[in-house]
This record gives structure tokens, C-alpha cells and sequence, in this order.
């Protein structure tokens, strides 16, 4: 219960599966493991074309009304029309469709001689899948200037700019902020970079008249030759690690940080069945193995995609509709371009055209702290467009007998050699215990299908070790 929120810590402010080609995984979705299965977890919209962007975030504040305060550093002064209150269901959708996802695959009969044939059709299918106004007392003393004020919606916004961090730390006090400790440190930084800082609180007549029980997200765009996302303020009231889910939407290609190391996650590998009734648990204790190998530095990957399509799809892709309430405004010309128009804002209202997507979503997840995050993240747009998803195969043996046909026998001791497989790639992903995994695989089961005939080769080995 945080009274003072910051960006971008919102809550404190701001053969199956894997012989099928990469660009069309196929296969049937059972699973995602979607933002809310971390504590701490804030949400940021970035649509950004040259140097155009719309930033949109979703707090979770759950304090008294009366304390909020957001606090953003923006490189411009942001003027009425340049900002806007969204729809958190705009973050529903991009959080389902590109959250990380289990796809589970079944065995065919090997005593089935057409299965060779099956396979090759298969195959061919999957290369032709498509490619798809608050009351302000303003003090020349503290060296902090008023640049603008007006309310959007539910929120009363004030523009500020500043000389010094401890001036501007006073003004928001006497106005009825309340701040954590070490807030003037951390704005200093942003008043050296010349940055104004976009101010809202939260008009309780208009929340109540609003209907709305839980805040809604706020939108602003901008035009900066720097693409950038404010971390450190987030931190300055925070406990412990935080998680911050990034939706990037640009025109060309992936998004990747210019002053982090950005890394794609462990994915397209084959894990035991049993975790299909415990996805969740079993990717955060993978990302968080993740985390600590890379030392709580790195920034992760999650999914990229052209936003036309999906395989497997967790969730079907945003429409034109409801990409330009996300904050993409280059749809609303059939070429893309945008030169010499309106405002950002104003675009965003414009009827868009019928086609292609024309945008690409990449998601990043970051897990930070002050210590291993000291700088800002830094973006660039690569021209990357190789697909790629957090994706984990389940594949469940058939179900049939050993002694149905000669194929039978052989079949099983390969499924056991994969299983064991299996349990391992799961010990390596999480750190689980790798007795306890092949207890909960119950391998000795698997392996003793044929009677005792080669069983031995799936689960005496580890016994040795």
C-alpha cells in the first residue's frame, strides 16, 4: 500500500513438436503464464515510430484515492491533447496474446504404417503456414515552474520543470504529495537531462462519477529522438525485486535495450506432462533460475511476433481497433506514413485502414532492483523479424500396448530415453531436484510398459548415479 507510485513500477509506480519449422510451431495451446503470476508486476504500452511514441500504463494502486500521485519524467512539455485515459483491456489482450505458452503434442500409433506418410504431409503444411486542475502553490524560490495544468478524465495532470531535485522534492511536498525517502536523489538524474515531469492525481468527484472501480491506464505521446523508459524512480519506494512486462509495437522489426544485455529465454523445449497442471509454477521458478544466472542484469525476451497471426495462439491477435487504442498511430494510412499530419492523438482517432497489421510486437520482462539496474532502459528497433515465443512442448506417449505390433517395443524405449530427457531439461530450467521430478514423471511406470523387455534402459542408469 504505496501512496506515491512511479513509473515504471506501477503497483509502486511507475519427432512432434520441435522437428516442425520455428516460423509454424502448430500444435494445440493448453497454457500461458501471463503477468499476473508475479507479485510487484507492472504493465508499460511503448508504440514507437521514428521518433513518435505513445506510452501507455496501467497502475495497480490499491491505496486511499486521496494519496496517489504518478510521477513520470517526459522529455517535453505534454500539452491536453497529448494525453488520454485508456482501457486496461487493451493490456488484457497484448498480456494474453504474448504470454508465454504451453503447447502439448500427442504420439501416433507406431504400429500405424500410414504414420510416415502423415508426418511428410505434415511437414509441407507447416512450410506453407503463412508468414505472416488542482489548487498549486508555485514558488519561484524552489526553482520549480508550472508548464502546464488541465484534467483528462478522472486524473488532474500538472506538467513541471525544475532546477534543482530538492526544490522540486519541497514543491511536491507543500502541494500535498506525499514521498517516499530518497525521492530528490532519484530526481536528480532528470533535471540534469533537462526532463519535465508529467504529474496526476486523482480527481475523487470525477473518479466517483466515472463508474470506474480501479484506476484506468493513462496514455501520452510525444515526439523524442530518445527511446527510453524512466526505471529508476519505480525503485525508490519498492520491496525488493520488482517486475516490469514491456509491450513494444513498432513498424519494422524487434525491440532489444542499447545498455542491457537482452536475452532471449530458454524456449522450444520438451518438458514432463505432469506440469500441464502447474504451468504457472513451473515458469516462474524457470524465470527466476533465469534471472539469477544471468545476476538480476539482464532483460528478457518473451515474444516477438508480426501481429497478424500466431502458432499456437494463446489468445487471437489485437484488431486494427484496438492496436490504435494501444497507441499505433501509423495505421491510419494504407502506406503507413504519417508526415505532415495531425497530432498523435488526433491520428489515433482517424478511421484505420483494412489489411495487414503493419505492427510487430516484441515483450520484455525485466526483474530489477537498484543494484542491478543503475541506468534507464535504453531501446532501439532492430530489423529482426524472426519469430519467437517463451514456448514449452508436452509430448504424451501413445497410449497402446508394447505388444500390438514389432514397432511397439522399440517406440517405448525411446520414450523412456526422452523422458529421462525431459526430466533433466527440467532440473537444468529450474533447479527442481531431479529425484523428485522423475518421482513425479513416475519413469519406473513408463519404463516397464513391455513386461520387463528393455524397460531397464529408462530408468536403471540414474539409478548408478
Amino acid at each position: 500500500m504505496r501512496p506515491f507510485t512511479l513509473l515504471p513500477a506501477l503497483s509502486a509506480c511507475l519427432a512432434g513438436a520441435l522437428s516442425l519449422s520455428a516460423q509454424a510451431f502448430c500444435g494445440f495451446y493448453v497454457g500461458k503464464a501471463d503477468s499476473t503470476l508475479f507479485n510487484e508486476a507492472s504493465q508499460v504500452i511503448v508504440a514507437r515510430d521514428g521518433e513518435r511514441t505513445v506510452i501507455s500504463m496501467q497502475n495497480d494502486y490499491r491505496g486511499d484515492l486521496k494519496e496517489f500521485a504518478l510521477v513520470v519524467p517526459v522529455p517535453t512539455v505534454l500539452k491536453q491533447g497529448q494525453v488520454n485515459v485508456g482501457d486496461k483491456r487493451i493490456f488484457d489482450r497484448l498480456d494474453a496474446y504474448s504470454a508465454p505458452r504451453l503447447a502439448e503434442y500427442f504420439d501416433e500409433n507406431p504400429c500405424d504404417r500410414r504414420r510416415d506418410k502423415m508426418s511428410d504431409m505434415s511437414a509441407s503444411r507447416a512450410q506453407g503456414a503463412p508468414a505472416a486542475k488542482p489548487e498549486m502553490m508555485e514558488k519561484k524560490a524552489l526553482g520549480v515552474t508550472v508548464e502546464a495544468s488541465y484534467s483528462v478524465g478522472e486524473y488532474d495532470i500538472v506538467i513541471l520543470s525544475a532546477k534543482e531535485s530538492d526544490g522540486l522534492e519541497t514543491w511536491l511536498t507543500q502541494n500535498g504529495y506525499r514521498l517516499p525517502r530518497g525521492t530528490a536523489r532519484a530526481l536528480a538524474p532528470y533535471i540534469r537531462l533537462n526532463m519535465k515531469f508529467f504529474v496526476a492525481k486523482v480527481n475523487l468527484k470525477e473518479q466517483a462519477a466515472s463508474g470506474f472501480a480501479t484506476l484506468r491506464p493513462l496514455q501520452f505521446a510525444f515526439e523524442s529522438e530518445k527511446f527510453m523508459l524512466p526505471l529508476r524512480l519505480g525503485m525508490i519506494n519498492a520491496r525488493g525485486p520488482q517486475d516490469l512486462i514491456v509491450y513494444m509495437l513498432t513498424r519494422n522489426g524487434r525491440v532489444e535495450t542499447t545498455n542491457y544485455r537482452t536475452v532471449k529465454l530458454p524456449a522450444n523445449m520438451e518438458i514432463p506432462t505432469y506440469i500441464k497442471n502447474d504451468f504457472g509454477g513451473f515458469y516462474k521458478a524457470m524465470f527466476k533460475a533465469q534471472a539469477q544466472k544471468d545476476g538480476n542484469s539482464a532483460v528478457y525476451t518473451e515474444y516477438f511476433w508480426d501481429m497478424s497471426w500466431c502458432d499456437p495462439c494463446a489468445a487471437n491477435p489485437l484488431n486494427p481497433d484496438e492496436l490504435k487504442q494501444a497507441g499505433v498511430f501509423w495505421l491510419n494510412r494504407p502506406d503507413g506514413s504519417d508526415s505532415n499530419g495531425p497530432s498523435v492523438m488526433q491520428r489515433r482517432a482517424m478511421p484505420m485502414p483494412q489489411g495487414a497489421a503493419q505492427a510487430m510486437l516484441t515483450r520484455l520482462h525485466v526483474r530489477y532492483t537498484p543494484a542491478t539496474f543503475p541506468e534507464d532502459l535504453v531501446f532501439q528497433e532492430t530489423r529482426d523479424r524472426a519469430n519467437f515465443q517463451a514456448r514449452y512442448v508436452l509430448r504424451h506417449p501413445w497410449a497402446g500396448s508394447p505388444n500390438e505390433c514389432p514397432e511397439a517395443q522399440g517406440y517405448f524405449q525411446q520414450v523412456n530415453r526422452r523422458q529421462e530427457a525431459e526430466a533433466r531439461q527440467l532440473a537444468s530450467l529450474t533447479g527442481w531436484e531431479l529425484d523428485s521430478i522423475r518421482g513425479r514423471m513416475d519413469l519406473r511406470s513408463a519404463g516397464s510398459r513391455d513386461g520387463g523387455r528393455g524397460g531397464n534402459e529408462g530408468w536403471w542408469p540414474w539409478k548408478q548415479n
